[in-house]
């Protein structure tokens, strides 16, 4: 009897050694939905959490090299859905789901977690008026935080040259949607911070679903951007959408090109005010020297002054001497003004590329990308010059 009984005892690591290959071979890939709790990202990089829901739960790992695709921050509270496998952990009889992929159950999540941020940042203060900075009404040098082949990266440049092409545009190439987006953003914030001579910085994209607009809701770029000692625009996305980054920005701007319009003066309308400014200063003084003479002249005729007539005659020549002068003076100043004014014409126009070329500077281009160095010309493809007349193709 003891004997027989003996034939049917295992050992803890025979009957665990079991348990692990039964569970382990049945569930290989799995998708578990669950609310997150106890989220841990260690200093190596992983992550550990617990998966639950009203009945039970289970301890979840990730592992770094898989958690890098992840393109949000998980949080305590939010539901999600885990895709990976059971493994068993022998030397302490415990399983767990080695989670290979997760997404937000729903965007409610989302959702959800944008709001909870939010709330967490606007107790903190991150999005109180009397932090925001000016921003500079004319900028020398504007930083661009953005993806460099995108196309709000291009209507930027565009608006910029049309405004302002006196300003110089630093773009700092972004990854600005899914997995390290986020982090490249704040670092990219950072970077541009070390920099001594940037005016202003404006950080987007254009538009996208809630999810592709995600890195600008992580904390990590809140805090990059209310932390920054230069002034940055946010102009993520259309009009409607709202990202945390807009709420903490000095600036809010509906889109990429709006920032650029916002950041940007009109060299049209400056150059309106500085006629407008020249000659109604030229009037004012007209108007006043010709009250002021009017007063002395009726002063001369005055009872008071018929006696010393002399006195007063000459006292009017000397005046009439000054106010030659001075308007000898206003109209120098004048045609000072305007050379002034015709040179910096002449300089806005210099940055036009049409009169670049009519100069008989040529762009060579190679798959539709200026050739600019010459370790980038491919002998190999064709090529076009664009002339300032024409455009010629050669190979």
């Amino acid at each position: 009897m003891s004997g027989n009984s003996n034939r049917n005892v295992l050992t803890v690591s025979e009957i665990t050694g079991e348990i692990k290959k039964n569970l382990e071979e049945s569930f290989q890939s799995i998708n578990v939905i669950g609310e997150i709790s106890n989220f841990k990202p260690h200093v190596s990089g992983h992550w550990y959490f617990t998966l639950k829901d009203t009945g039970a739960q289970i301890s979840c790992t990730m592992w770094r090299g898989l958690n890098s695709q992840v393109y949000f921050t998980p949080q305590d509270g939010m539901k999600i859905v885990a895709t990976g496998k059971i493994s068993v952990f022998a030397p302490r009889g415990s399983y767990q789901l080695d989670v290979k992929f997760m997404q937000p159950a729903g965007q409610g999540e989302l959702q959800a977690a944008f709001e909870k941020l939010k709330q967490k940042l606007h107790t903190e203060g991150l999005f109180d008026l009397h932090y925001k900075k000016e921003i500079p009404a004319m900028p020398q040098k504007i930083g661009i935080v953005t993806a460099s082949d995108g196309a709000a990266f291009k209507d930027m440049i565009n608006i910029a040259s049309r405004r302002f092409p006196l300003v110089e545009l630093i773009i700092v190439p972004t990854r600005v949607q899914g997995s390290g987006a986020a982090e490249s953003i704040s670092e990219n914030i950072i970077r541009l911070n070390n920099e001594t001579d940037v005016d202003v910085i404006i950080i987007g994209r254009g538009g996208g679903s809630l999810e592709d607009l995600w890195a600008f809701n992580e904390e990590i770029v809140a805090r990059a951007v209310f932390n920054s000692k230069i002034p940055i625009i946010s102009a993520v996305g259309h009009e409607v959408d709202f990202t945390i980054s807009d709420f903490v920005a000095d600036l809010r701007a509906p889109t990429p090109s709006a920032a650029m319009e916002l950041a940007t003066p009109d060299s049209g309308e400056l150059f309106a005010f500085i006629s407008d400014f020249s000659y109604t200063s030229t009037n004012n003084i007209e108007n006043l020297l010709e009250e002021m003479n009017q007063k002395i002249g009726q002063t001369i005729k005055s009872y008071g002054f018929n006696i010393p007539f002399d006195l007063i005659k000459n006292y009017s020549q000397s005046l009439d001497n000054s106010l030659y002068k001075l308007n000898a003076n206003i109209n120098s100043s004048v045609k000072d003004i305007n050379s002034q004014l015709k040179l910096l014409d002449k300089t806005i126009k210099s940055y036009d590329l049409k009169e670049t070329l009519r100069r008989g500077f040529t762009i060579i281009s190679q798959d539709s990308k200026v050739v600019s160095r010459s370790k980038d010309y491919d002998y190999n493809k064709k090529a076009k010059i664009k002339f300032y007349d024409d455009e010629i193709e050669i190979n």
